[in-house]
């Protein structure tokens, strides 16, 4: 009977079925923040007695700051009290830490604190660390190799720079802070010199008093440098000589050498008479080297020969040059006296030619 009430309760609909979740993959799973109760948007008030997770940070700081640090630990100590955080100076670890209490408020604040610790550990004196604590205020720590503090571009830039071993602290605005770090990472991998981008920084500086420039883009005020490159000198590098596992020969010494000759097995009497022979023979081939140096500056310089065929190459043309001359001067003597013949001494010449010629006929008849 009661088989056949259920069944006839079903046919009815009289029944509620329960809805089932069908999961498609291995997480897709229910959740616990997927409850429909819970506003997503609401936004919860900020209670300052709710307690939080304990944050602990903690640094290490070099040797040499450690009397300086327990001179000024009062002062950064009161500091932290003040925002509720815990600080310790271990000096036999040579570390500090800092972490949260009961009485945090400020959920951010154990990061300043954190920054705090490490600017004191990179030689920033405390009464500027200090100020890292207020919110308008952030540090950066840029690893360096070496460079020098530059008090223009703290100007320019408006914050706080202190270079320390391998690595600069600054302290200032988030601006301020990202043209610092360009300045420290250009000069660092030899991109551009700070100089360059002072000027540029002072120029950006004018710009912005401005007001009419202030939305506009000022690529076109700003200087463009162009890197040059300067030739280096190249470095000799020594040719490495193949690796081998023996020593090299040993050099033979003076009674080797002696041996080798036979000189060892000689008298002292010969011996010196060998050396005296060496020391003339060599006076000797100095002697002549000297002589044959002195005769040098005697010696006549080699006279240039001549050419047999251009000497009579050059006979004729002497010849030939004065037969023309003379031919041009009988020719201007004939113009000359051309020149100079008057008629009537002329006809009264050709006359008394003319009666010579008939006395000379009849004396011949």
């Amino acid at each position: 009977m009661a088989d056949a009430e259920e069944t006839d309760n079903r046919i009815d609909g009289e029944t509620e079925e329960k809805p089932r979740t069908r999961h498609k993959g291995k997480h897709d799973k229910d959740k616990p923040w997927d409850d429909p109760s819970i506003d997503h948007w609401k936004i919860e008030k900020f209670d300052p007695h709710c307690g939080g997770p304990v944050l602990t940070f903690s640094t290490l700081f070099p040797q040499y700051r450690e009397k300086y640090l327990q001179e000024c630990w009062p002062i950064v100590k009161g500091a932290l009290k003040e925002h509720g955080v815990a600080c310790e100076l271990n000096l036999v670890e040579g570390c500090m830490t800092v972490s949260t209490t009961r009485k945090t408020r400020d959920p951010y604040i154990i990061m300043k604190a954190r920054d705090l610790i490490k600017l004191l550990s990179r030689s920033v004196p405390a009464p500027q660390a200090i100020k890292i604590l207020n919110d308008d205020m952030q540090c950066d720590i840029i690893k360096i190799g070496n460079l020098v503090r530059n008090k223009a571009l703290e100007i320019l830039t408006g914050c706080y720079i202190l270079v320390q071993g391998n690595t600069v602290a600054a302290m200032g605005s988030f601006k301020g802070l990202k043209q610092v770090r360009k300045v420290v990472e250009d000069c660092i991998l030899n991109k551009m010199h700070p100089v360059y981008n002072i000027k540029i920084l002072m120029m950006k500086r004018e710009l912005a008093k401005d007001p009419t420039l202030a939305n506009e883009n000022w690529d076109r005020f700003l200087p463009k440098f162009k890197k040059k490159n300067v030739k280096q000198r190249k470095v000799k590098t020594k040719e490495k000589k193949p690796y081998t596992p023996f020593p090299p020969p040993q050099q033979p010494s003076k009674i080797d050498m002696q041996l080798e000759s036979g000189e060892y097995f000689l008298s002292d009497k010969k011996k010196q008479a060998k050396k005296w022979q060496e020391k003339q023979e060599k006076q000797a081939e100095k002697t002549a080297e000297s002589k044959r140096r002195r005769e040098e500056a005697f010696v006549p310089p080699e006279e240039p020969t001549k050419d047999p065929r251009a000497s009579t190459d050059d006979k004729n043309d002497v010849a030939q040059i004065a037969l023309s001359l003379k031919k041009k001067a009988k020719e201007f003597g004939k113009q000359k006296s051309a020149e100079n013949i008057d008629a009537e001494t002329y006809i009264a010449a050709s006359e008394g030619l003319s009666g010579k010629k008939k006395l000379k006929k009849n004396s011949r008849a």
